[in-house]
């Protein structure tokens, strides 16, 4: 009779306080008039987005309480699908990708979820969530509905809905709503395709909590479907009003969220470390929860991409660093910001009667390591697996191999002249090509580089092309995004060409026991060619570190089997984030694959982190030096002016231009000053339709912001609407930036957005538009 009381006193008392922490307690989440209702009382979300494949598993629940303690009710997690199932057919759900034990542990401390399971989640992930396996069929079409996609994608939500689709919140868990696609409308307009993720979605199992589908102002009504929630995404600084009214237009009751708030930016290797301003995004939230508006604060805290998941942007193409800091008010390593507390201030005005806010939990404890000398050397090309023959060069996929580096080799036919040049169609993403064991030559894909000339060679010399893919593109059409060498490998001379053939291909995957079981020998003097370190290293304590990268090349590293991330000279990041929960008291080991050479083979431990040093000697702008424009004489093929506002603005001419540089010559100014700021730009061809930006690249801008930011004329076609384009403040009008089209295009228009902050600064008045097919004089 005693423990019968007890058991109906805590059911009783779970009932009266209505917690969500009340495992067995089913509630309602619904949309409202005007607002979001939890058991028919109005509800606003407050949500911070945390990605469980960024945070080790033991700082899960810390992270979680930090968002508490920020004032947020809510976690919004999306569900990476190549993580799950990195083999076809077979699915992990466990340990650090066990997402119920995440969602269970949000609920243990008082916090709601919101589950995005794409299938695509773009994230700056590799291949957007994607696995890359699905790039075996040469012909898949991903994001619509292909048999195969779909297919997959109906077997992979049915093992999201086993894992999640009992957490719901009217069963007793805490997920409140639950995201169809991601963005689609950044991709295309393909209504079909999104009802149908939309129904396996359903069919899965997620039937009791809302849908929604999340996109940008500009585009959301492309693909929104009647019986979905529909949400706005966009960055700190927006207008809000501006944000949300078409949406009220369409549906004046229908309750407002922004999905992914971006509180700040993340990082490129090779370009600047990237910030918002904190004031900016704390008045975002503060216009927003005046306006009873929910939001989820893209991100909260980002964490680290660890291992080989960093995805990559194109145009142009340009790979992410293993830091996911993103500047959010939690920094990578869980610690507090100025931007934390400031939003933190502002959260505790929007508590519901009676709430407080908990104390904001203790940083995990750091340690400095000392330098830890790496004697034990693998050269990498002493240590190939077994070989695999083909004729023609292939990519990465056709071989099995999802990741990490690929070597092809060949030996020449014949003699190769001087001046004879190496073409290879394409590198993905940064090779090294050698002769008989001799480096020739280097090529990076971000800067275009997929030709080399040839040195005189001799029959039968041995080429070996060593192929790095970095990480797989996460955004637009370009994550059909295939590594290696994805067509073909050629010999141009005297106006003829020549594929190379007969290769044979060695796979060298990311795979700790791969890097591993090498053959490692001591080794004072550093090999000259691509290899393995190996080292351990004693601790009396373990703690947070950042391992000073600063002294290496570029490749990965591994302790004591776990990958912690890639590395390249470049920056801006210097260190990668290692968790003193994968420490260990006593011996640790530590693995490095170091594909350039290190100019010094040692590491230490330090307690903050590098995330902002440059190393790369390259232009930080697109005019050359003492390069000025003359566009005197140039007849001009449209003139005009904008409109003020917020929003795409397109523009047609009377008479079709044709060309391969396209220059936008701005004027004048909508406001009294001398900045000109383009956030988007898309030029139209012959069927009216923007013209493909895969291959655009600036040829000149008269002037670009990198002082405050990278607001570098490239940011016009990154088809990120919350970068732009920005001219410094003491340069006057007019300004100008040349586009090269890649090739001669008939121009019948074009679009321009402004940036999308209230009163649209740097907005442009007056314009010309000159169009040329062989460039411009400078």
């Amino acid at each position: 009779m005693r423990n019968r009381f007890i058991a109906l006193f805590v059911l009783f008392t779970l009932l009266l306080g209505g917690s969500v922490q009340a495992q067995t307690t089913a509630r309602k989440f619904e949309a409202g008039k005007n607002t979001f209702l939890l058991d028919g009382n109005p509800f606003v979300i407050k949500a911070a987005e945390l990605h469980y494949t960024r945070i080790p598993q033991a700082y899960w629940e810390h992270r979680i309480k930090m968002c508490k303690a920020l004032g947020m009710n809510t976690i919004c997690i999306y569900i990476f699908w190549n993580i799950h199932e990195q083999e076809e057919g077979k699915f992990d759900f466990t340990g650090q990708n066990d997402i119920a034990a995440f969602c269970r542990v949000a609920q243990e401390n008082g916090m709601y979820v919101i589950v995005r399971p794409g299938p695509y989640v773009c994230a700056e992930w590799e291949m957007g969530g994607l696995p890359w396996w699905l790039l075996k069929k040469k012909d898949v079409a991903l994001r619509t509905l292909d048999p195969y996609f779909m297919e997959r994608v109906g077997v992979f939500m049915k093992e999201v809905g086993k894992q999640l689709a009992p957490l719901q919140v009217n069963k007793g868990g805490n997920i409140i709503m639950v995201q169809v696609e991601n963005e689609y409308g950044s991709y295309g307009t393909n209504k079909p395709y999104v009802s149908a993720v939309r129904d396996l979605v359903r069919e899965s199992g997620f039937t009791d909590v809302p849908l929604f589908q999340c996109d940008w102002n500009s585009n959301f009504t492309n693909n929104a479907l009647d019986d979905l929630i529909w949400t706005i995404n966009f960055g700190t600084g927006a207008n809000i009003d501006q944000q949300f009214k078409k949406l009220k237009e369409l549906r004046p009751e229908a309750p407002l969220m922004c999905s992914e708030f971006w509180s700040g930016w993340f990082d490129h290797w090779g370009r600047k470390h990237e910030t918002r301003p904190a004031k900016d995004m704390v008045q975002g939230i503060k216009d927003m929860m005046d306006r009873n508006i929910s939001f989820s604060l893209y991100m909260t805290h980002g964490g680290t991409t660890f291992g080989h998941w960093g995805g990559a942007n194109n145009p142009a193409y340009s790979a992410m660093c293993s830091s996911y800091d993103y500047d959010a008010p939690i920094s990578e390593a869980g610690w507090t910001t100025d931007k934390y507390f400031l939003l933190r201030d502002l959260l505790k005005n929007y508590l519901s009667e009676g709430e407080t806010l908990s104390e904001v939990p203790a940083a995990f404890s750091l340690i400095e390591v000392p330098e830890i000398q790496f004697t034990q050397v693998a050269p990498l090309f002493d240590n190939l697996p077994a070989p695999k023959q083909t004729v023609d060069i292939k990519p990465m996929e056709q071989f099995n191999q999802g990741w990490g580096s690929i070597l092809y080799r060949t030996n020449l036919p014949e003699a190769v002249k001087a001046g004879t040049v190496l073409k290879i169609t394409e590198v993905h993403d940064w090779a090294q090509i050698y002769a008989d064991g001799k480096l020739l030559a280097r090529l990076d894909r971000r800067k275009g580089e997929f030709t080399t000339t040839l040195p005189a060679l001799k029959k039968g010399t041995r080429l070996d092309i060593l192929v790095e893919a970095m990480g797989r593109v996460n955004f637009d059409k370009s994550i059909h995004d295939r590594k290696g060498i994805t067509e073909k490998v050629e010999l141009l001379a005297d106006n003829q060409s020549k594929d190379l053939k007969n290769w044979t291909v060695y796979n060298l995957p990311v795979d700790y026991t791969f890097a591993k079981n090498k053959n490692y020998r001591d080794q004072k003097t550093l090999p000259s060619m691509p290899a393995y370190y190996k080292a351990t290293f004693k601790l009396n304590k373990v703690g947070d570190t950042f391992l000073d990268m600063s002294t290496w090349g570029k490749g990965m590293v591994w302790v004591n089997g776990r990958a912690m991330g890639r590395f390249w000279e470049i920056g801006p990041q210097q260190t990668l984030f290692m968790p003193g929960c994968w420490l260990k008291e006593g011996e640790n080991e530590i693995v490095v694959l170091d594909l350039k050479g290190p100019e010094k083979s040692s590491i230490k431990g330090l307690k903050k982190p590098i995330l902002d040093v440059l190393r790369e000697k390259a232009p930080e702008t697109h005019r050359k030096e003492g390069e000025k424009l003359q566009l005197s004489g140039e007849k001009a093929v449209y003139e005009g002016a904008f409109t003020p506002g917020n929003g795409w603005q397109e523009v047609r001419f009377a008479t079709p231009a044709k060309g391969r540089f396209f220059c936008l010559e701005a004027l004048t100014p909508q406001a009294e000053d001398n900045i000109a700021a383009i956030a988007e730009f898309d030029v139209l061809g012959a069927d009216g339709k923007p013209v493909s930006r895969e291959h655009w690249t600036i040829r000149y801008a008269d002037s670009e912001e990198t002082r405050s930011g990278n607001r570098t004329a490239d940011k016009i076609f990154d088809l990120q609407e919350s970068t732009f384009w920005m001219t410094v403040d003491n340069v006057a009008y007019p300004h100008q930036v040349v586009i090269d089209l890649s090739k001669i295009e008939t121009v019948t228009g074009f679009r321009y957005l402004p940036r999308a902050e209230k009163g649209y600064p740097g907005m442009i008045k007056e314009y010309r538009i000159y169009v040329q097919p062989t460039g411009f004089k400078y």
